[in-house]
C-alpha cells in the first residue's frame, strides 16, 4: 500500500457498510477521496474482525478517517474495539442526511459528505 497524499501523511479512510443510503454515501465519499489522491481506503471489515495486520496498519498511519453513516457509530466502535485512537470520525447524518433503506443516495449529498471529509482531513 503506498502512502498517500494529505501533505506527505499515510492517510486510510473506511466506511460504513450498512446497507441504508447513508452507507452508500459514506462509501462512495470515501472512493472519491482515494480516486482523488487524497487517501487510501481501507477495509473496515479486517478491522472488525480483528485482523491484526490490519489494525496494524490502521495503528501505522498519520491519519484514519472514518466515516460512519449514522449515530450507531460502527466504525468508530470498531476502531475503539480494536485499541485504535489515532482517528477523526464524521457520520453522513450530521450533515442533514436522513437514514433511509431502499433509497439510492442523492449526488448532492455524496458531494457534502466528500467537502466534509476534505474539511475532517485539514483539520487532521
Amino acid at each position: 500500500m503506498s502512502d498517500c497524499c494529505n501533505s506527505g501523511k499515510k492517510v486510510l479512510v473506511y466506511a460504513c457498510s450498512g446497507g441504508a443510503n447513508v452507507a452508500e454515501i459514506a462509501d462512495r465519499a470515501a472512493r472519491e477521496l482515494m480516486f482523488q489522491g487524497k487517501a487510501s481506503m481501507f477495509c473496515l471489515a479486517g478491522i472488525g474482525a480483528g485482523l491484526q495486520g490490519m489494525i496494524q496498519s490502521a495503528r501505522d498511519a498519520d491519519v484514519n478517517l472514518l466515516i460512519d453513516g449514522c449515530s450507531l457509530d460502527c466504525a468508530k466502535k470498531c476502531f475503539e474495539r480494536a485499541g485504535l485512537t489515532n482517528f477523526v470520525q464524521f457520520r453522513v447524518t450530521d450533515l442533514g442526511v436522513e437514514k433511509v433503506k431502499g433509497v439510492r443516495a442523492e449526488p448532492e449529498q455524496i458531494e457534502q459528505a466528500l467537502a466534509a471529509a476534505r474539511d475532517a482531513l485539514t483539520e487532521a
